[in-house]
């Protein structure tokens, strides 16, 4: 690469991270919905079809946002993992539950954007698949360790769920018996709804001591899964 070229690379990444950062502060005073590609070029000082060269328009520069939120979420969680590495699974579980949360609690309007209300007109491409599940496959992986190391805890299976446990099974985790793989997905689906709960304000003037709250809850969901309580 020349040096006009570098220099190029490093303008083009400089007026990108300066679109997504002033996107972000109209999510945070507005909401998702009323993004504006306008209104960020404004703010920039940059003409509307200076910044068309970036993001073609509005939905590109969503899905830009909603997958840095996705993948800033995933890298919390896999931290945590990696932090924990070596120690029980459900202590890694509980240990990769509150780094989710505390992303949360630390970027409201990027978790409002992926997990709050679906924005009127956006429908997110394939691109966002993949960071979105990088939480589901951290939790996955520990208890994929859990179970092929120390064992877990399955509950029967009804009957009746058989059908799409042996669906959900194949296709989250096929090396995973059935009955752990819906214990997955409703644990997963529990997570969210707790953290949800704690950063959209249903919480207040009932929970307060939300720290011991959400590790105890994180803990039972990592039992709930099967995994195996310190003996």
């Amino acid at each position: 690469m020349t040096t006009v070229q570098g220099a190029r690379a490093r303008a083009r990444i400089e007026i990108t991270a300066a679109i997504k950062g002033e996107a972000r502060t109209q999510l945070a005073a507005e909401g998702a919905a009323k993004l504006s590609l306008r209104a960020v070029a404004r703010e920039l000082d940059m003409v509307s079809s200076a910044l068309y060269r970036y993001f073609p328009s509005r939905d590109d520069l969503l899905t830009a946002l909603i997958v840095d939120a996705y993948d800033a979420l995933g890298a919390a969680a896999e931290q945590a993992a990696s932090a924990t590495a070596g120690q029980r699974p459900l202590d890694r579980w509980t240990a990769v539950c509150r780094a989710v949360r505390a992303w949360a609690v630390a970027h409201p309007h990027e978790y409002a954007l992926i997990y709050g209300s679906p924005v009127p007109g956006y429908t997110a491409p394939q691109d966002t698949i993949g960071p979105a599940a990088r939480v589901g496959l951290v939790l996955i992986e520990i208890t994929r360790g859990a179970h092929h190391g120390e064992g877990v805890a399955l509950a029967p299976l009804p009957e009746a769920l058989a059908p799409e446990a042996a669906r959900l099974a194949a296709d989250v985790a096929p090396d995973l018996p059935p009955a752990l793989a819906v214990t997955l997905v409703a644990a997963w689906s529990q997570l969210f709804g707790l953290v949800s709960f704690e950063v959209f304000g249903h919480f207040q003037n009932i929970v307060e001591d939300r720290d011991t709250f959400f590790a105890t809850a994180a803990r039972r969901l990592g039992q709930d899964v099967g995994l195996l309580p310190r003996g």
